[in-house]
């Protein structure tokens, strides 16, 4: 069996670790690279994987290279690598990280890039990916395997078109959780408890989720079958317009894309 290796061993690095093993691949074809010593005896005995504080000439038995670094980190991270892993395929989950800042640092060509988002760790998640030219078939495939487990992929045409993923879905889950916040506080002031606000609140966005999904109708007009003239949900999105909340939302996405796209250039 291929070896995978990780560079770095932190949370989505462990929720891909995780689903591979429960997918059948074996322990011990299976490398992480991480200076933390608890990180790597977290793995080790959660996984029962192999682990390095550093790279060494081992890593050059690894058909594909995982990098899970924080994009501050991948130069310092790479620097001991790039010896060891120039013919390998690449898949990246780090933000901002572009494929010719990988290309340079790693001396690889085949390079996928992913913007996956947290919830992958519990297999409900959804990732974007991008390929570099020499990227074939089979490594496209072999990518999709490593992150099948987490939930689904999405492939783009344009690097660029990744920090759009990442200001929908990369950065997504946090704006369901503003939204569910600001519901558990208007539960609060209309004298519900927290526990009862949060119960309602998670219920109803799992539930209108799961509809959306099951319907071929768009979510205007399954947002207008909720909605009679007069009726309470009626006066409840007759606010949210007044207070700009449809425009903000856009505009909260947009400055999320342009922040991508400044790491991107910081960083890539």
């Amino acid at each position: 069996m291929n070896s995978i290796a990780f560079i770095g061993g932190g949370n989505m690095a462990s929720a891909l670790i995780g689903g591979l093993i429960k997918s059948g691949r074996a322990a011990g074809s299976i490398l992480v690279i991480d200076p933390g010593a608890t990180q790597r005896e977290k793995l080790a005995a959660e996984f029962g994987v192999r682990t390095l504080a550093a790279a060494d000439a081992s890593l050059a038995a690894a058909t594909l290279i995982v990098w899970a670094v924080k994009p501050q980190l991948f130069q310092a991270a790479a620097a001991p690598c790039a010896v060891h892993v120039g013919t390998a395929l690449h898949l990246s989950v780090m933000a901002g990280i572009r494929t010719d800042a990988i290309a340079r640092a790693s001396g690889a060509a085949r390079i996928v890039r992913s913007m996956p988002n947290t919830p992958a760790l519990i297999g409900q998640g959804i990732a974007g990916l991008y390929a570099s030219e020499a990227v074939t078939a089979a490594d496209r495939a072999a990518v999709e395997a490593v992150l099948a487990p987490t939930g689904q992929t999405l492939w783009v045409a344009r690097e660029a078109d990744l920090d759009a993923v990442t200001a929908l879905s990369g950065s997504g889950p946090a704006y369901v959780f503003y939204f569910i916040e600001a519901m558990t506080l208007a539960a609060l002031d209309m004298g519900l408890s927290a526990a009862q606000g949060r119960q309602l609140a998670l219920a109803t966005f799992a539930g209108a989720t799961a509809l959306a999904q099951a319907s071929s109708d768009p979510p205007e007009v399954l947002r207008e079958r909720v909605t009679s003239k007069g009726g309470t949900t009626h006066a409840a999105l007759l606010a949210l317009d007044a207070g700009g909340v449809k425009a903000a939302i856009v505009g909260a996405v947009r400055a999320a894309q342009l922040r991508a796209r400044e790491l991107g250039d910081e960083f890539g």
